[in-house]
């Protein structure tokens, strides 16, 4: 692909890194943005920018937040003994906008997958095991996708807290195994959160 600008080129090359954009997608986004007035495109800068700065961890759940600990952590209506666990923000939002769960999170931040280099030392499964061993939580509902990596995890976690006394369930299977999350309908995701069956049934399908 050739270029009249290497400003242009830079753009495009740059935009062409994002998930699922081509270079000729990239090249129809830039030059979207050039027909605009300049200020969206500063907008949509300072956005970036802004996210990538300020943007945190919650220091609870590891949920995206603007603050110290997140919107859902902070909410006096949730149940803070019920805790979903994720593998990352997209099965937040995923599961919040089913409004079937009204407890709170832990996001893992990926699945167990040594094929991929990632043990459970990677991913954050030791917090979720000290929220548990304080005795405050009274169930864990495993919400990983049915994977091969997510059974695993999902496995994992079990072992790690057997022994306290959490009772832990995991989501229906109204999820088709190899699914990931974030791509189930909400009907059939609420669904499967609201029928959720105890995790040690699950060992044994």
């Amino acid at each position: 692909m050739e270029f009249s600008s290497k400003l242009l080129e830079n753009a495009v090359n740059e935009i062409s890194q994002l998930p699922g954009i081509g270079k000729r997608t990239a090249l129809r986004l830039a030059l979207h943005l050039l027909r605009q007035p300049k200020e969206h495109t500063h907008n949509l800068s300072h956005a970036l920018l802004n996210m990538v700065n300020d943007l945190k961890f919650c220091t609870s759940c590891h949920n995206i937040s603007d603050n110290d600990l997140c919107d859902i952590c902070t909410n006096p209506l949730r149940k803070d003994d019920v805790i979903c666990v994720v593998e990352d923000v997209r099965d937040v939002m995923a599961i919040e906008n089913t409004a079937s769960h009204k407890g709170l999170y832990h996001v893992l931040g990926g699945k167990i997958s040594p094929m991929d280099g990632i043990g459970p030392h990677d991913l954050n499964i030791t917090s979720l095991v000290q929220k548990v061993q304080t005795g405050q939580v009274k169930e864990l509902i495993f919400a990983l996708s049915p994977t091969m990596e997510g059974d695993t995890t999902n496995f994992y976690i079990y072992k790690q807290i057997k022994d306290f006394e959490v009772q832990t369930s995991t989501i229906a299977k109204g999820i088709s195994v190899g699914d990931e999350l974030e791509y189930a309908d909400e009907i059939t995701l609420g669904r499967s959160i609201l029928n959720r069956i105890p995790f040690e049934s699950s060992l044994k399908l």
